[in-house]
This record gives C-alpha cells, structure tokens and sequence, in this order.
C-alpha cells in the first residue's frame, strides 16, 4: 500500500476509512480545519503514517506541544487506526476523547492503544492536547 506524498483518487487513506486521502485526511493537512475531535485523530494519524511534522505540531495544543519534531528517529510505518471510543468531540463540544490502536510495522510489529485528550482552542480549531497510553 502506498499512501505518502500521493494525491489522487486512487490512493487510499492512511485513516483506515477506505476513503481516498485526498477525500479524506488530505484536505486537513493542506488546511482546513478538522471539523471533530475524532477526523483530527484521523488526520493526525495520516500524518504520522505519511511523516507531516509540520501538520502533527500545528495540530498540537499550545500548552503541550514539543518545540520539535523528528519523525525520522522512529523507524516505523503505521499501518493501520482502529477507533475503540470516542467521547464527546463533536461540532458543539469544546473538549473531546478518542481512544484508538495504532499498528506499525518495523523492525518488528506491534500496536499502541492511547487514549488522546483534545480541546477546541480560542481559534475554534481542534487540538491534540496529551494521550495517555495504555500498558
């Protein structure tokens, strides 16, 4: 499966919706604002999957975000999002919690379950505020 850098109606989404990624996470990462909690999870999941640090770090809230991102000292490809929950996060909510299973591919395979927290800032936008990663 190919997803990085491709646009076309062709190429699926990393997100696991089966939807193309330029109908689907594509259009965040080129600007448009997430419109729930739950599509920012997704796009922030395609960026991870398609190494976007600069979306991965404007996506993250202010007051939790790391000055730097390098993508490049994780030698492994995500694959797959499964969504196990979602709590509130909606059109008319100001916080929201996603919880999801991550699965990656590297030198071995594995998965990371998080549950994310995020929070709609003052520029009514939705941000990845912290996650708590589950043992």
């Amino acid at each position: 499966m190919l997803w990085h850098h491709c646009s076309g109606s062709l190429v699926r989404c990393p997100c696991s919706t089966g939807l193309p990624f330029d109908e689907c996470c594509q259009r965040y990462h080129e600007g448009q604002p997430a419109p729930t909690a739950l599509a920012l999870m997704r796009s922030r999941f395609s960026a991870f999957a398609v190494r976007n640090e600069d979306y991965l770090l404007r996506t993250w809230a202010p007051a939790t975000r790391p000055d730097s991102l390098d993508l490049s000292e994780f030698p492994i490809r995500f694959y797959r999002l499964d969504i196990l929950d979602v709590v509130n996060g909606g059109l008319t909510d100001d916080t929201g919690i996603v919880e999801f299973e991550a699965f990656y591919k590297g030198a071995e395979r594995g998965s990371q379950r998080e549950r994310s927290r995020f929070e709609r800032g003052s520029d009514n936008c939705w941000y990845y505020a912290d996650g708590v990663i589950a043992d």
